[in-house]
């Protein structure tokens, strides 16, 4: 896996940093990291509404507070060391899901299973014999997938993610609650009455008020594949828990180096490690999306909807996980104390522990605590 981010790219973090009883805004410079936190620009929204936050970043005076590798390597997240936060803070934290054809055909079969995942096997293959496994050249909301919309719903196998994933209009939920995602090295939470569930190792999008792309980074929308699929309107118990959004290490900032060209080219890899020796290695790669990151922006922000502190948009994941690991036919599904690592060269590794949410530090720093701490540091 990939810890190093390239050294000349634009990374804007947070950090919680001794002394301190707020986040610090940081950054990324000769493998240190610098607490560049400054009046009127000491949240990372403030930098991503700004007329050039890459240029910010780079040219913003800051005091060395440690290193990098260090930071990275800090897996009990030790409040007496620096610690990696989500590098997000006021940001909506929106999701869009069915994007990749592999994760739409697991969405069907989690929904004709009813949540049960020992059936899971024997409906992949019949799913398969009905759709195929190639509908990667279908543009969604095209005549083709229309017309292929009206032969599934006349064989009876029409599903409702099959319409988010080639009918017209994409799937875009909030995921969680801003200040609510946890950050590098951080437990993840699953909810405990889940017995069937993964993560989702994606690419988010940071996007300012105005709807404009400025950075990408590393996010696991971890899901609850038992509760979504009993019930698709039971989407927000299966996505939005304690712990349940983690979002790193770094936003790389869009610059002369790192492009959103960049991104719809990336490759992710996965690996999960567990206490019980069980060892899972997957891949997605952006180029198979089927939907552009563009338009799943417009899809979330503009005149039909504002979000005046930006969004972080996760873009899917084309990974779903099917590798047994109890037995046969019974599929994946977390156990405590997975190692979850998710890595591209160009935004280095999200590395969490799976915990129960329950288990997890409960979220108690939302956004009025930080807007006080920074009044009272007089930093608005």
């Amino acid at each position: 896996m990939t810890d190093t981010i390239p050294g000349n790219a634009t990374l804007i973090g947070r950090a919680h940093i001794p002394g301190y009883s707020y986040p610090r805004i940081i950054t990324v410079r000769d493998g240190g990291l610098y607490d560049i936190t400054a009046k009127s620009m000491a949240t990372v929204r403030d930098i991503a509404e700004s007329a050039d936050p890459a240029g910010y970043i780079r040219a913003a005076k800051g005091i060395r507070v440690g290193d990098l590798e260090t930071a990275l390597a800090n897996p009990g997240n030790s409040p007496d060391a620096v610690t990696l936060l989500s590098p997000i803070d006021l940001q909506a934290i929106k999701a869009s899901g069915v994007t990749f054809v592999a994760s739409l055909l697991e969405r069907v079969i989690e929904e004709q299973a009813l949540g049960d995942k020992s059936r899971a096997d024997a409906l992949r293959e019949e799913v398969i014999a009905l759709i195929g496994t190639d509908l990667s050249k279908i543009v969604p909301g095209s005549e083709q997938a229309m017309a292929l919309k009206q032969t599934l719903i006349s064989k009876g196998i029409w599903s409702q993610y099959l319409e988010v994933g080639i009918g017209p209009d994409a799937e875009i939920f909030t995921k969680s609650q801003p200040m609510s995602s946890v950050g590098h090295g951080a437990d993840v939470g699953l909810h405990p009455i889940s017995r069937w569930n993964n993560p989702e190792p994606e690419i988010a999008l940071l996007v300012s008020s105005k709807g404009q792309i400025l950075g990408a980074t590393l996010a696991n929308d971890v899901n609850l594949r038992d509760v979504e699929g009993r019930s698709a309107l039971l989407l927000g118990k299966a996505k939005d828990n304690n712990a349940s959004a983690a979002v790193g290490p770094f936003i790389r900032l869009f610059d002369q180096s790192f492009t959103l060209d960049d991104v719809k080219s990336a490759e992710l890899t996965l690996r999960i490690e567990g206490e019980d020796g069980f060892t899972l290695d997957g891949a997605s790669n952006m180029a198979q999306i089927s939907r552009s990151p563009e338009s799943l922006v417009a899809a979330t922000i503009g005149t039909h909807h504002q979000y005046p502190d930006g969004i972080i948009l996760m873009l899917g994941t084309m990974f779903a996980p099917t590798k047994d690991r109890d037995g046969i036919g019974q599929g994946f599904t977390h156990k405590l104390g997975d190692v979850v690592e998710i890595s591209t060269p160009l935004l280095g590794t999200l590395r969490n522990r799976v915990q129960l949410s329950t288990e997890c530090p409960p979220w108690t720093y939302g956004t009025s605590h930080l807007l006080r701490d920074l009044a009272k540091a007089d930093l608005l």
